[in-house]
């Protein structure tokens, strides 16, 4: 008898001990998946306030005065810049045409209107992008020339000292853009090849606005005011806005609160004279 309850005494206690194994691992279990949990969280609250932190940010490389001065030989592959944005405008190494992102996209207004695909291995002596991020809409207003649309923008915005993104996406009674031919060294300040600027007007013509609201506080740095290029629909045409009139779409804008900017490297820009008021042949370049 002794030896049965000896037994029976054994076996409860094997029983016993596999009972809390199985509940220590358990709570082993339980203790993993929480932190699995919490390590998956954080991990999501992180990409997404990088994700947020990116889309505030606006990219340039190089400055407005640097290419008024005729620096047009840049070392900011198009590969490089794509990284830092899906929306933006610029041009190309020999100031050859002008260039449009949307939607990641780059293409290459060149001097016959065209829109080209761009070769991520070139290069660009200015540019500006952000990864557009929507934070306000509203309707195109109708019969708005440019000055008016500049005027609904600034209406729309209320801080004018941040910059804004805008996708202007709808139809457009007439338009007019412009391209700029390649250069060849030694270069010309730019007042004095837009001289020589392919002009092209558009009727009843569908496509997209792309462009920035940068305040006047960086005169000198990137173009104060408003600045656009257009893309027709099929993206086959294009080119930098000089005049339109409205017909009905939509407006998207991004409002932006930190700016990146990369300088060039080169000789040839560390020898540019970048400080000196260039706001008349700015307006030249900008407008005419």
């Amino acid at each position: 008898m002794r030896g049965r309850a000896t037994n029976e005494s054994g076996s409860h206690d094997l029983a016993a001990h596999m009972l809390d194994n199985h509940l220590n691992s358990r709570g082993i279990m339980k203790k993993l998946l929480c932190w699995v949990v919490i390590l998956l969280f954080f991990s999501v609250v992180s990409v997404t306030a990088a994700e947020s932190e990116q889309a505030d940010n606006l990219f340039q490389y190089s400055t407005i005065n640097g290419l008024l001065n005729g620096f047009y030989d840049g070392d900011l592959t198009f590969a490089t810049l794509s990284a830092n944005g899906d929306l933006g405008l610029g041009t190309f190494n020999h100031l050859d045409g002008e260039m449009v992102a949307l939607d990641g996209m780059f293409y290459q207004v060149k001097m016959d209107g065209s829109a080209y695909p761009v070769d991520m291995a070139e290069k660009t002596p200015f540019a500006v992008v952000t990864h557009f991020d929507v934070d306000q809409g509203a309707l195109l207003p109708g019969d708005l020339e440019y000055p008016a649309l500049q005027q609904e923008l600034t209406r729309l915005t209320s801080n004018r000292n941040h910059f804004y993104a805008f996708r202007i996406q709808g139809r457009f009674a007439r338009l007019t853009v412009r391209s700029v031919p390649a250069q060849s060294p030694p270069y010309r300040p730019l007042a004095e090849v837009v001289k020589e600027q392919a002009m092209f007007q558009y009727e009843d013509v569908e496509g997209t606005l792309v462009g920035f609201y940068t305040p006047d506080y960086m005169t000198g740095l990137n173009v104060p005011g408003y600045h656009f290029h257009f893309l027709n629909k099929d993206r086959t045409r294009g080119g930098h806005v000089l005049a339109l009139h409205t017909g009905a779409g939509t407006i998207e804008i991004d409002e932006v609160s930190e700016i990146m900017m990369s300088l060039p490297h080169s000789q040839a820009f560390a020898s540019l004279e970048l400080a000196r008021d260039q706001g008349s042949e700015l307006e030249k370049v900008e407008k005419q």
